[in-house]
């Protein structure tokens, strides 16, 4: 009221000296005062229709938007996701089993080691941009034959070794106390002295000039990676399943009996196996390097008590676990490893990640193929409908023994005293072929922690039911082709070390039932 009333005050004086004096001046004034009012009038009507707003807001423009996609369509998008495949027009109209070796690999991706070098330094060439994932281990530097290798299974053996977990053979304790000692002094440990920690897969080699097929029975066989070698004998390459089952997924279009299996559900195909091992999400992630170095897997499933599958962890994982600030990641639950993974990926890409490792039966084999493809993985645990996290197992089998023990403290230096044994593994045997309810094992519990619903990724699993495996998917191509692939379950019992661990009882007495062996 005082700014308009002023205005008028300074505006009289020029008015009046082009009109006739007082009467213009009232009827100026007038006109201001009820315009004035008119204004006062309206703010105060705005100011209750805001108010009146927020109390009663409108509906927003998003509720009357229809779907982008039908639920067909949504369903369909997730049975063949969109893929950025280029097939290469050299391989067009050949069959793939007449493909050469040679022409696979990518002799720049060798990653070399003399034995006398530093676990240190090896871990380094491991970390670093390595497409084969292992490193090749010499005899010297001017050697081209590979006596052993180096990989993340070997990385999580030695790192159990250090900090005290590992259960040693009579005759190794005096080895891994000495290579315990040296971590903890920071001395140098070459390659060639721990060479005895890892039950090593056996070294396979092929010529550069051998067709594809002689890979393809090896890999369906249960056979993790070759070397390729040419006419002298010097390697040239290491060619891996994950890297025979991406040329497979990108070159499909040019191999219409590969092609054709895409398009199948896992459920129809038959493909993988009900006989699981996973740990519950609240075990200390120790349990969890243990079980994957006892039993040679190369990752496992993390499940709630319902068991949904809420994440996975593999031997690649533990390069989060290289430094000492991360050691105390060892005595925390795996699920909060789990956090870590997705926090340090989120950190690498510049956004949040959430990798997905589970499909469905009803998910198409080329669904499984994409996500195996997409996350480097080496298998992809099948779900299904989430249940829910009873405060009791769900099974006989998986029936408590005693509490969950503790987590030991840590002893100087790193190494753990008095460590328990994996205790929370949870056996999944098949389906429709359970043994009857046993008595509990003394290692074998059960955790009764529920994973919360608002965690990523819990809406999105569900209760896992088996595993599918890039060994079965490509034993499955093998015999498609008309080959004769071995049976996986030999390179699986060979691969298993023979030391009786304090997991081996509980998981022996569910043997003549359960295959422990993905």
């Amino acid at each position: 009221m005082d700014a308009p009333d002023s205005a008028a005050a300074r505006s009289a004086p020029g008015n009046a000296a082009n009109t006739s004096g007082a009467a213009a001046s009232s009827t100026m004034e007038r006109q201001n005062s009820q315009s004035s009012a008119h204004k006062v009038s309206h703010i105060a009507a705005h100011r209750q229709s805001f108010a009146e707003n927020q109390r009663y807001p409108p509906p927003s423009p998003r509720n009357q938007r229809h779907p982008s996609f039908t639920q067909q369509a949504l369903q369909e998008l997730m049975n063949h996701p969109p893929s950025n495949r280029h097939p290469t027009p050299r391989y067009a109209g050949r069959d793939w089993r007449d493909i050469a070796l040679g022409e696979l690999v990518v002799p720049e991706d060798v990653r070399w080691a003399d034995l006398d070098l530093s676990v240190q330094d090896a871990t380094m060439l491991l970390l670093r941009h390595n497409p084969t994932n292992v490193v090749l281990v010499r005899e010297s530097p001017s050697s081209k034959t590979a006596v052993s290798t180096f990989d993340y299974s070997d990385l999580n053996a030695y790192l159990l070794v250090v900090v005290g977990l590992a259960k040693p053979e009579d005759e190794d304790i005096s080895l891994y106390a000495e290579i315990a000692k040296k971590a903890q002094s920071q001395e140098d440990i070459p390659l060639r002295e721990i060479q005895s920690l890892a039950r090593k897969e056996e070294l396979v080699t092929l010529p550069a000039d051998a067709t594809l097929d002689k890979a393809v029975e090896a890999f369906g066989g249960g056979i993790h990676r070759v070397l390729i070698a040419n006419s002298a004998g010097d390697v040239v390459g290491v060619l891996s399943q994950l890297r025979l089952v991406e040329f497979f997924w990108n070159e499909a279009v040019n191999f219409p009996v590969i092609e054709r299996l895409y398009g199948c559900l896992l459920r129809d195909l038959q493909i993988g196996t009900h006989q699981i091992i996973a740990i519950n999400l609240d075990r200390p992630l120790t349990d969890a390097l243990l079980l994957m170095h006892n039993e040679g897997l190369t990752s496992v499933a993390v499940v709630d008590q319902g068991l949904n599958v809420v994440g996975n962890i593999s031997t690649a994982d533990v390069k989060h676990l290289t430094s000492a600030a991360s050691l105390p990641l060892l005595n925390n639950s795996c699920m909060n490893f789990i956090s870590v993974i997705l926090s340090e990926r989120g950190v690498e890409h510049g956004r949040d990640s959430f990798p997905v490792f589970h499909v469905n039966p009803y998910s198409t084999l080329g669904h499984t193929v994409a996500k195996l493809v997409a996350t480097k993985s080496h298998r992809m645990w099948v779900v299904e409908s989430a249940s829910p996290s009873p405060s009791a197992p769900a099974t006989p089998l998986l029936q408590p023994s005693h509490p969950a023990a503790p987590s030991p403290a840590p002893a100087p230096g790193g190494a753990a005293v008095g460590s328990p044994p994996p205790s929370a593994t949870v056996i999944i045997p098949p389906p429709g072929n359970a043994p009857p309810p046993q008595s509990p094992q003394p290692n074998q519990t059960f955790a009764t922690t529920v994973i919360p619903s608002g965690l990523p990724g819990a809406r999105l699993s569900g209760r896992l039911t088996g595993v599918v495996s890039l060994t079965d998917i490509l034993n499955l191509f093998a015999k498609s082709s008309g080959l004769r692939p071995s049976d996986p379950a030999e390179q699986r019992a060979r691969r298993r070390r023979s030391s009786s661990s304090s997991v081996r009882p509980s998981l022996d007495s569910a043997r003549a039932s359960i295959d422990l062996r993905r």
